[in-house]
């Protein structure tokens, strides 16, 4: 588009040193169906312009719909003004950049099937007939199914001479399904999202989990309770993935370790210190930030500074090893940014977020696991969780549970929930399952930032073994 040029040119004459503008327009169509018949089928479009300046090294930024040439004078007018007047209340030298070589590339999200080329009939059809499904089964007070179609088309310009267009397309599908019985209630639910096309929501087979999580459910109504007690955690690969998110993404973010970002349990224990030096976890305990993984939800070809997406070590034989960062923060080690700057849309300043944050497979399968525990119980699907703003004390309860007594799964249980400290669970971590067993686990919704910027992620995980646990809390 023409009109960034300009965006950046005008920023420039009124004393920018630095300046980077985008152009984003996201479609989406959500769509979605309860068992009652109730039904939606919307689609919302929005586009505008974003233009971030440094100005005697402090940001401005400034965004607006509109891209004519009055907007546009404005829109450059506003983000300097913004950064001179940060730059007067700045504590030290103020912020600078490293020049980064021009480039022009275009990326997008290979998909076999567009999920916009598929009718919104065809669509409220596939979730109709999991629907029905589940409407047969006995006990079944309430199903629901869902599902998303998501396209964002950014260009990106900078003075540095970086042009690039990117085009990522998300895909993915939510059911739940709720057991009513005399005094209790129990849902098992299924979630997950990958930038992909439609060929991904077909793969999920929805009909098949909504039949087998219908089951569970009614089994759960009359499953015993959880029991209090320190034994060995066995989790499934979506319960891994959250305590990925929750224990090791957000601690990594080097925004909430230095302090500039302390909303939503924000903060961080990983302090500069540690890098290099902290034992985080086992050595079994091999985290990544891979934005290049096929199919996770933050996969994309260039951040929101222009910077290639990248794999980068995290967590290496337990021991942490760097953070998630920025063009600007990333000098605090004497390195450059390892791309992790997005911002959602076109109105927001871009952050430090989570890209694919993975427990990168080991060499066990899920039946040696549970073969090699004598006494445990395995766990799986998320249902609550809770942190401290360090993110060190975790709380967190599932949907599902089976003991493990002699190497197999026993008997079902209800509400079961866990608790421990950071570094001594991912310390306790002995097992994990190989790549046969791997997923990418994709999420809609991590939250950060004042106003609230709701991004979209990815975690790669499979099961894995925790010795010695304190379960069953609260009961």
């Amino acid at each position: 588009m023409p009109e960034l040029a300009k965006a950046l040119g005008m920023a420039q004459k009124l004393g920018a040193e630095y300046a980077d503008v985008r152009y984003v327009s996201i479609t989406q169509e959500p769509v979605s169906l309860e068992s009652d018949g109730a039904s939606n089928v919307s689609v919302s479009r929005s586009s505008g312009i974003g233009l971030r300046v440094l100005v005697d090294g402090a940001w401005g930024f400034a965004s607006t719909p509109y891209t004519g040439s009055r907007s546009l004078s404005k829109l450059s007018e506003e983000a300097v003004k913004i950064a001179g007047a940060s730059a007067l209340h700045k504590k030290d030298q103020g912020v600078t950049l490293d020049p980064l070589p021009s480039i022009r590339v275009r990326w997008k999200t290979p998909v076999k099937i567009d999920p916009f080329s598929v009718k919104p009939e065809d669509k409220l059809a596939y979730l109709s007939d999991a629907i029905e499904a589940a409407r047969k089964m006995p006990d079944i007070s309430r199903a629901s199914a869902s599902m998303i179609s998501y396209k964002e088309d950014k260009e990106f310009l900078s003075t540095d001479g970086r042009q690039i267009q990117q085009s990522l397309i998300n895909t993915g599908a939510a059911i739940s399904v709720t057991a009513r019985g005399s005094d209790d209630v129990q849902t098992r639910s299924f979630s997950d999202y990958a930038t992909a096309g439609y060929e991904f929501v077909e793969e999920l087979d929805l009909k098949a989990k909504i039949q087998q999580f219908a089951r569970e459910a009614k089994q759960l109504l009359t499953a015993p309770v959880c029991p209090k007690g320190v034994t060995d955690l066995v989790m499934g690969g979506s319960m891994t993935a959250l305590q990925i998110h929750e224990s090791c993404g957000h601690p990594v973010e080097l925004d909430r370790v230095v302090g500039w970002e302390t909303t939503y349990a924000g903060t961080s224990f990983l302090t500069p210190e540690k890098k290099g030096t902290f034992r985080y976890g086992s050595p079994q305990v091999h985290l990544v930030a891979d934005a290049t993984v096929p199919k996770g939800m933050g996969t994309f070809g260039y951040d929101d500074e222009g910077i290639e997406a990248q794999r980068a070590d995290l967590i290496v034989e337990g021991v942490f090893q760097d953070y998630l960062t920025s063009r600007e923060l990333a000098p605090m080690f004497n390195q450059e940014s390892n791309g992790c700057m997005r911002a959602v849309g076109w109105q927001n300043l871009p952050m430090i977020r989570m890209t694919n944050i993975n427990l990168e497979p080991g060499d066990w399968t899920l039946d040696e696991i549970i073969s090699d525990t004598k006494e445990g119980i395995f766990v799986d699907t998320p249902k609550s969780w809770s942190l401290d703003d360090k993110r060190l004390n975790f709380h967190f309860g599932q949907e599902i549970a089976y003991e493990i007594k002699d190497g197999s799964l026993g008997k079902m249980l209800k509400n079961p929930a866990y608790t421990a400290m950071t570094p001594e669970f991912w310390g306790s971590c002995d097992a994990v399952s190989g790549k046969d067993e791997w997923n990418v686990w994709g999420s809609r919704g991590c939250a950060k930032g004042e106003p609230v910027q709701v991004i979209h992620v990815g975690h790669g995980a499979s099961p894995a073994r925790f010795r010695k646990i304190k379960v069953g809390v609260g009961h």
